[in-house]
């Protein structure tokens, strides 16, 4: 059985929008209980968490600086068409 992270699902309710019941829709391994589990969590614990997202946005950001892009991608870019 696949594991989520707490911060996982609260990104996609962050995110998305989702309700609860549509995280387990979008992710047919959690049952309800669990989902409503982590978001309960999430709401007893939200400034870790929301430092836990902060940081992998960074680094995430921080790779996608250091990568070289393909010529597609920089002519696509040039034509302001991403």
């Amino acid at each position: 059985m696949p594991r989520i992270r707490v911060a996982q699902i609260v990104m996609d309710y962050i995110a998305y929008g989702w309700s609860v019941e549509e995280i387990c829709r979008q992710h047919p391994y959690l049952n309800l209980s669990e989902a409503h589990a982590a978001m309960g969590y999430y709401f007893d614990h939200q400034e870790e968490i929301d430092q836990e997202i902060r940081e992998e946005w960074e680094q995430v950001q921080e790779s996608q600086s250091q990568s070289v892009r393909s010529p597609f991608y920089n002519h696509m870019r040039a034509r302001g068409l991403l």
